[in-house]
């Protein structure tokens, strides 16, 4: 099965249907490639002690062993290297048959979760430098996240000071299963850092922090781990609002990747009634909840809830209360990858999915408008 129905695209493409993909997955090949970016100290390092998290997954994450890094089997090179791993390959694959304007890289690298800080860090500035030299300078509809050790607010900010001047870096890079809620105040550095660089944050599906991905423990199977992410991206939203992320920092943009969208207007329902009754414990929210997540947080397609009937997912979008909180996303190339032509079917309206294709991410990012 190709990765996108190319005929289906052409035929968007006449019709003026243009694409920013807001969630593409760069992969580094092997340890032999990103030590050409590290310093003596941290080769060695790389080689006598490795990745090393707050999780018992240390080596390897938590995908079933059939399903390598959670990947397409058609995304793998012929070669046998890794998906995402090579730009030739991207581009024949997915950014010349979708046309795509702008595609947004998010590596996935493990630099979130290392026990040692310092190394995290070195890691991060490895893959990052290996970011622009690999795929930014050589690929111009190309931009990436700034991956940061974000367990440490000082070494974080150091990277994102570093490399925020390059205009290939469009956003900061967290998991959302982190050590703490991200609202705690561990966390603010890096937020003042990215607004003062007007850079969002985004937040990826994923991350190895060391808490359990339910409140009651540790699940069975793949298929919980996988859904109960949602949990994950929930406690992240609840934890910016409640603690004042945005009161603090009132340009602060936010982006949630890969963690679905439906149950947002519930939750948002749930935290205005709650702040009604609440609010004395809270006096520095000066708005409703649902009005900070409506105007701080945006979220990516990949993977859309797919109910039974289409109409109810143009309700969800209606309860959201803003059409502005949308973003496209296929997630290339792992193995629950949304081609666009297949992410809204049946009757939707061509205004709004020009809006969520297109419009909703380069007004976020700022991207200038092409004739």
């Amino acid at each position: 099965m190709p990765i996108v129905n190319t005929k289906s695209i052409e035929d968007k493409r006449k019709t003026g249907i243009r694409f920013i993909d807001c969630d593409i997955h760069n992969e580094v090949p092997s340890n032999e490639v990103l030590k050409q970016y590290l310093p003596t100290r941290w080769k060695n390092y790389m080689d006598m002690v490795g990745l090393r998290g707050y999780h018992g997954f240390v080596q390897n994450i938590p995908y079933p062993k059939g399903n390598p890094g959670g990947t397409r089997a058609d995304a793998w090179l012929p070669n046998g290297q890794i998906p995402g791993s090579d730009l030739k390959f991207m581009q024949e694959q997915l950014l010349d048959p979708l046309n795509m304007e702008i595609g947004i890289l998010n590596c996935l690298y493990r630099v979130g979760e290392q026990l040692n800080d310092e190394y995290g860090a070195a890691l991060a500035r490895a893959v990052n430098d290996w970011q622009m030299a690999e795929w930014l300078d050589k690929e111009p509809r190309l931009r990436a996240s700034i991956v940061i050790p974000y367990e440490n607010a000082d070494l974080a900010v150091e990277e994102i000071n570093r490399r925020a001047s390059h205009p290939g870096f469009v956003q900061v890079l967290f998991m959302p299963r982190t050590r703490e809620p991200m609202g705690r105040r561990k966390y603010w550095k890096i937020f003042e850092a990215a607004e003062n660089h007007g850079l969002p944050i985004a937040i990826h599906f994923g991350g190895l922090g060391g808490n359990a991905i339910t409140s009651s423990g540790f699940p069975s199977f793949y298929i919980e781990d996988h859904t109960d992410m949602a949990q994950a991206f929930q406690c992240q939203v609840i934890s910016m609002v409640c603690e004042g992320v945005f009161e603090r920092f009132s340009n602060l943009q936010t982006v949630m990747l890969e963690g679905g969208f439906a149950w947002v207007p519930s939750l948002m329902w749930r935290l205005d009634k709650h702040w009604k009754r609440l609010r004395e414990e809270v006096p520095f929210l000066k708005r409703k909840p649902s009005e900070y997540i409506r105007g701080h947080m945006r979220f990516t397609t990949q993977p859309i809830e797919e109910p039974p009937v289409q109409d109810y997912l143009l309700q969800v979008i209606d309860h959201l209360g803003s059409d502005d909180m949308l973003m496209f996303a296929t997630d290339y190339p792992h193995w629950d990858y949304d081609a666009p032509d297949h992410t809204f079917r049946g009757k939707f309206p061509e205004t709004l999915k020009q809006k969520i294709f297109y419009e909703n991410a380069r007004s976020l990012y700022r991207f200038p408008e092409k004739e």
